[in-house]
């Protein structure tokens, strides 16, 4: 079948009801969040988007307020069966049309959700990208009235994201195929180089691309030296007794480890990791999203499809193998928008393993590997920051930001030595060099190290050679990360990892200031036993303080979670998906009694009106 064949169902652009209707009537919510309606104006325009927003800040709105108030279907691109079934289930208790056609569904299920799409009832479908992109399924969309392609996790496609999946890939022909049709691509997690990739390979045409702040506020970042993981966990765990938080481990044994180890503390905890069966991997995470104080001990199998928005903490007892995956990893936490808070402990052992798990990589070219060394790179120079955590996060991101006062650097300053000497000897090494030359090579020449490539390219012969002599070369590493960490260097990770000289690190080579290191690389403080508090810098507007309920209001609350729980186990949905705790808060306080007054609280669409009204007052008017 030729492409224009494909492609022969007339655009849609009709406008069949107003966005703030649809905010208000269909999700409960009297006006959008920052960012969120320009996007949704432009692709009620026709025009494609490349939205890059953070976890939480609610990206799926800005899909499905376009879907809902155009004819015709909008088709949802996502990676995981868990994060579909948790959409579909969510819009249809919302009063929306929606299907997810998968292959954890049986054939006969997947046929009905296809007689309702193509009989015209279904205004939302979502499929993995492997079901749609086949010339069977292309074909039988074509003569469908189309309105909108909405590409969830969005990064997957970039060759240059941490996070490539094959199958992702063909999602390019989506534009040539239906180039009457606007492309939503959405994701939370995508530095310059990965946006520049999704842009050049999915959209053919016009297209408006939308970078939020990366910045979580409500997120209290930490990071420590590891002294003994064990006990750092039950420390930090156990002063958040009661709490819902996520303990990423390395490997399955140290999952089922932690999660023993915190279970003998009192404290309700769990494992979860590939090498358990499918239905035990799927109690598991229901008990996540039910339970208010479950701890889950996971290996990174667990978390990309859970959208639990309670998760108070994140505790990482090993390295990440990137920014990129610290970033989605602590992501998981507060996206309620209440304080919420990260701990990260690392050590030398933790650096070593991760260089040779990119070594080791089974099929990585030798680009591949380049990449994702200059990744973990920028993670351990996050990790060694001296300065602000969030400044040190968001520049990887090239966002900006004041100090934060909620990271352990701002809380606790650390203790600093003057390295402006070393600084400039770093300068000399790039400049002299051609600025052509990663970290390793450039820390060979000034250690005076006379390796094959030193000899070969005649850099023993230059002035900067054996200049720095006097570190050793792990202190060199240090040095440069902190100076990375200080935008004093950046990697150019598209290219081939080469240190380039910013703005500021000419400013210093000018004699313009000076540079300050760390005494111990390693060294950390913060966030033992501390509680996070909140934030509000930064631009991601859903950051605010947690609401301070008097007791009356709490008895209630914790009353109309019961309920909750209750009819999430009859529809075996995750609690969240009846409403989430925003809305029960707001129905504490409001204590409404009658449908006027239950319509106005936030999150309260017509559809939960109808179907929960009535439940929820009783428990408001028996209080």
């Amino acid at each position: 079948m030729s492409d224009a064949a494909l492609a022969t169902a007339p655009p849609v652009r009709a406008n069949v009801a107003d966005k703030h209707t649809v905010l208000k009537d269909v999700f409960g919510y009297d006006k959008f969040r920052p960012g969120q309606e320009e996007i949704i104006d432009t692709l009620l325009d026709g025009t494609s988007v490349l939205a890059v927003m953070p976890t939480g800040a609610g990206k799926s709105l800005c899909f499905q307020v376009p879907a809902l108030a155009m004819d015709g279907l909008c088709i949802v691109v996502s990676p995981l069966v868990a994060l579909m079934q948790d959409q579909v289930s969510a819009l249809r208790l919302a009063g929306v049309a929606a299907d997810a056609i998968h292959s954890n569904q049986d054939r006969q299920d997947n046929v009905d959700a296809w007689y309702r799409v193509t009989g015209g009832e279904t205004r939302i479908l979502y499929m993995a990208p492997e079901r749609l992109m086949t010339e069977r399924m292309l074909g039988a969309i074509a003569n469908l009235p189309i309105s909108l392609f909405a590409i969830d996790e969005a990064h997957c496609m970039s060759q240059w994201g941490p996070s490539f999946r094959p199958e992702y890939a063909s999602l390019g022909e989506l534009s040539k195929r239906f180039p009457t049709v606007p492309i939503a691509a959405m994701t939370a997690t995508a530095d310059e180089a990965t946006r520049r990739d999704i842009e050049l390979q999915l959209f053919d045409g016009n297209h408006r691309t939308f970078v939020s702040s990366f910045d979580r506020p409500n997120i209290t970042l930490n990071v420590a030296p590891k002294g003994g993981w064990k006990n750092q966990l039950l420390d930090y765990v156990g002063s958040r007794k009661g709490e819902s938080g996520i303990v990423y481990c390395l490997s399955r044994k140290k999952t089922e480890e932690a999660a023993e180890a915190m279970r003998e503390a009192g404290i309700n905890a769990t494992a979860y990791h590939a090498g358990l069966e499918r239905e035990e991997r799927a109690e598991r995470q229901n008990r996540f999203v039910t339970e208010d104080d479950l701890v889950v001990a996971a290996t990174i199998a667990f978390g990309m499809g859970i959208d639990k928005p309670d998760v108070r903490f994140v505790f990482h007892t090993d390295l990440p193998g990137s920014v990129e995956a610290y970033y989605q990893e602590i992501g998981r936490a507060g996206r309620d928008g209440d304080p919420a808070d990260s701990m990260m402990i690392f050590g030398a052992g933790d650096i070593r393993l991760r260089r040779q798990f990119i070594e080791q990589a089974d099929g990585a070219d030798d680009d591949h590997k380049r990449r994702e060394v200059s990744r973990l790179n920028a993670l351990i120079t996050y990790a060694e920051a001296q300065s602000c955590r969030r400044q040190t996060l968001l520049a990887y991101f090239g966002d900006e930001s004041q100090p934060c006062g909620n990271c352990d650097n701002c809380k606790n300053p650390v203790e600093l030595k003057d390295a402006t000497t070393e600084a400039e000897l770093v300068f000399g090494a790039i400049i002299e060099t051609g600025e052509r030359y990663g970290q390793a090579h450039i820390i060979d020449v000034l250690c005076g190290a006379e390796t094959e490539k030193v000899v070969k390219v005649r850099h023993d012969r230059l002035e900067c050679h054996g200049t720095g002599e006097r570190h050793s070369k792990p202190m060199w590493q240090s040095i440069i990360r902190q100076m990375c960490a200080a935008q004093l260097l950046e990697v150019d990770v598209a290219g081939y990892s080469s240190l380039l000289i910013t703005k500021q690190g000419n400013a210093l080579s000018r004699g313009q200031g000076e540079f300050r290191i760390r005494m111990d690389p390693l060294a950390g403080t913060g966030g033992k036993g501390s509680k996070a508090k909140s934030s509000n810098s930064g631009s991601w507007g859903n950051a605010q303080p947690a609401i301070n309920l008097s007791e009356r209001d709490r008895e209630l609350l914790t009353s109309l979670k019961k309920k909750r729980l209750e009819l999430a186990k009859e529809r075996g949905v995750p609690a969240y998906v009846i409403f989430p705790d925003k809305t029960l808060t707001d129905m504490a306080q409001r204590r409404p009694t009658d449908a006027e007054e239950f319509s106005q609280v936030k999150g309260v669409g017509k559809s939960k009106l109808d179907q929960f009204g009535e439940m929820f007052m009783d428990v408001v008017r028996a209080a």
